[in-house]
């Protein structure tokens, strides 16, 4: 009798310990088990008024509605806005390495508007973009190009060769191209500003719905983020 007394603690003790140390690797497993959340991208939209958010409030500019847009698909990204009111390729090229900055996952690339609508030679813009690209492509930063038509008062000759640009961009350098920014817009007064050449917030929002199938695409082929 006294021997099975003595050893009924002994039983009582293991089972209370053995309780306790499956109820703490349940707490912790759970714990072990989660994965690490990825970082978001870090996408920089490198362009001139139409990027800015000229005469728009604080987040309605496209890289802002952007950012929400596709957070809201579930893409973690943060759309950094380098777009500089009334800036060419030429300004946009001597800015690139302050305004595209170490560990920027993505540039989408929207300039060339304001060389067109100064009548500068098509060689320009087009030897620019393409310094831009291949600057961008030596640090390993993949880039989406947004093109812009030559308005109609440009004459023929000179619309053929700046439209010829963008297309002969992307084909050259195999970089992914959304032919015209401004698509489905001008001429929309409720999609542009008063000047008939801005987006309004509605235009904006109307220029993320369109671009934002394309932009996926895009981002989808990054390479994976640890």
């Amino acid at each position: 009798m006294l021997s099975f007394l003595m050893f009924r603690p002994k039983v009582s003790f293991n089972m209370a310990f053995l309780g306790l140390l499956a109820a703490t690797f349940l707490l912790v497993a759970p714990v072990m088990a989660q994965p690490k959340p990825s970082k978001p991208l870090k996408i920089v939209a490198l362009g001139d008024s139409l990027t800015a958010g000229y005469q728009l409030a604080n987040g309605e500019a496209y890289p802002d509605v952007l950012q929400k847009a596709l957070v809201a698909r579930g893409i973690q990204a943060v759309v950094a806005n380098a777009g500089v009111s009334g800036d060419t390729t030429s300004g946009g090229l001597a800015r690139l390495d302050f305004s595209v900055p170490d560990g920027t996952d993505a540039v989408l690339l929207e300039l060339g508007a304001n060389d067109m609508m100064r009548g500068v030679d098509p060689e320009i813009p087009r030897a620019n973009l393409t310094k831009i690209i291949l600057k961008l492509k030596e640090r390993h930063i993949p880039v989406m190009l947004f093109g812009i038509p030559a308005w109609s008062n440009a004459g023929p000759d000179y619309a053929k060769q700046f439209n010829a640009i963008y297309p002969d961009l992307a084909l050259v350098y195999q970089v992914p191209l959304y032919p015209f920014f401004l698509e489905g817009l001008i001429g929309n007064r409720d999609m542009m500003l008063a000047d008939g050449i801005h987006p309004s917030a509605a235009g904006v929002r109307e220029m993320v719905k369109l671009t934002l199938p394309h932009v996926e695409a895009f981002l989808s082929k990054l390479p994976a983020k640890p």
